[in-house]
Parts: C-alpha cells; structure tokens; sequence
C-alpha cells in the first residue's frame, strides 16, 4: 500500500507567495475604490498585541541586563570597599599596637625616673611559664650585657621580681607573685616591716599575700604603701611592690596577715627594666 506524499511548500515557494501578496497590499493601498480599513483593523487585532507582548519582553531583557549590569557594578564597587576596610583595619590594629607600645615604653621611662638612683637595662621578654600569671619567665638579655643572678627587676610602675638564672644572652625572672618568692617588705605608712609572699591562687583575685606585720596600735589601714624593705639582702631598698587590701590579726595578736594588691600587672609583662646593681648586705632577712 502506497504512502499519500505529505505535501511541502519550500522556502522559496513561500518568500514568492509573501512577495505577491505584499505588492498587492499595496496596490489595494493605492486605488481610491478600496477601502483599506478592514485590513488594517484586522491586522490591528492581531499585530499590535504581538507587538505590545515583544515590547514587554523587550523592556524586560533591558531591565535584567541593566540589573545585572548594576549587580555586577554594585559587587565591583562592596569588593573595593570590602578591601579598603580590612586595609584601614590593618592600619588601625598597627596604629593601636603602636600606641600601646609608646605607652609602655613611656612607663619604663618613668620608672626609670623614679629610680634614678639605680643604673638599669632594658629588656623584652622572650617566653614565660605555662599558666595565666608571669610567674616566671625569660627576657632576651643575659650575662654579655651584664646580667647576673640576684639582679632586681621591675616594670609596670614597681617589682616585678628577680634574677635567678642567666646565659650568654637570656636570663631567667622568678616574680614575686611565684609560690616560692619571699620578699621582705615595709609598710610605709607606719613603718614596719613584714614579709611578702607568693602566691598563685590567690593571684586570681589580684592579690598576693603579706605576713608578720607587726602593727600593735591597729594603725595600718587599707591603701597603705608597701615597698621593699632595708633588711632584705637581695632587694634593693625602697622599691614599690603594691597596696595594702585588708588586713587581720594572727592568732598571737602580736601580728597581722593580709593581702596586697601588686602595683604590676603579672597578667601582661613585655618589657622590663633590670637594674644592674646587686645589694650588697649580709644581714638576715627576707630575700
């Protein structure tokens, strides 16, 4: 059974058809006894619908390319913003870390101000113990630059601690805050002396520990000055160590015991003065 051939119109078949009908449009157009109107309304119908919905489209395409443009632009622009805040950021954090350094730097000065009756060398330190508290750490001076054991050290307004160890260029800091640390001391206010220990726990609250104060007359009181006392044979005389906190009476009534906030900020030490001046005292006291 034979196939019924579809039947096929080719392309130039089409564009010859189109073509007649065009110039017959237009001869229609140009004789007075045709009325065009019909055709034109019709094609009103159709044609201008068809032109309003690719107007839309078009107007819609123009308005995601714009977007998209101004998308494009928007993210050009938040990366360039997004680089010169973290450039600032930089440039504030180096500006901070500067100032905190010429800060620091400004106390030494003052301290070495204070203490100008003692030849000093500065010093940064290098590595501590574990912990939270600079109870021991090591500073990048040592023997070469005239560093030896027993040698005071101070920073941050007052004691820090002393020498204990040294190499050719390091040296080993033992504070007053550590457990084994006894410094003999002296309340100013009244005069006495008594002894200052260490202690790490205690060191949580910000505090180290006094004892033996010999205060009959109930005299010393809360903010009194303690410094260093004359009697130590490795301290120099006179060296601020912190404020009285509280006090109270031992057992024997004779004595107190109390706490001292230390005028050094033990969470946070990088640069130290040491003074390169060893007490030379035989008596007996307190280290």
């Amino acid at each position: 059974m034979k196939k019924n051939p579809k039947y096929k119109i080719k392309t130039k078949h089409l564009v010859t058809m189109m073509t007649i009908l065009c110039i017959g449009l237009i001869i229609l157009s140009l004789s007075s006894r045709f009325s065009f109107a019909p055709v034109r309304n019709t094609l009103g119908y159709v044609v201008v619908p068809f032109q309003n919905g690719i107007n839309t489209v078009g107007d819609w395409l123009t308005d995601q390319k714009n977007g998209f443009q101004d998308m494009k632009k928007l993210a050009q622009e938040n990366e360039a913003l997004k680089e010169q805040v973290d450039e600032l950021t930089a440039k504030n954090s180096n500006l901070i870390q500067d100032q905190e350094e010429a800060e620091r730097l400004r106390t030494l000065y003052d301290l070495d101000q204070e203490y100008s009756e003692y030849d000093k060398i500065g010093a940064q330190v290098i590595g501590k113990d574990t912990g939270n508290w600079y109870s021991t750490f090591i500073i990048n001076r040592g023997s070469d630059d005239g560093i030896a054991v027993d040698m005071n050290v101070i920073s941050n307004g007052g004691l820090v601690g002393i020498v204990t160890e040294t190499g050719a260029h390091w040296a080993t800091v033992r504070s007053i805050i550590d457990d084994s640390s006894n410094v003999s001391a002296s309340v100013t206010s009244i005069s006495q002396n008594c002894m200052v220990t260490g202690d790490l726990e205690m060191m949580d609250e910000g505090k180290i520990r006094f004892i033996q104060l010999t205060d009959k007359d109930d005299q010393v009181q809360e903010g009194d000055k303690v410094v260093t006392s004359s009697v130590s044979n490795k301290f120099l005389k006179g060296i601020l160590i912190g404020y009285i906190s509280e006090a109270e009476n031992d057992s024997n009534n004779l004595t107190k015991n109390g706490t001292i906030i230390p005028v050094v900020d033990f969470d946070d030490i990088q640069e130290v003065l040491v003074i390169t001046q060893l007490k030379q005292q035989t008596e007996e006291g307190g280290e």
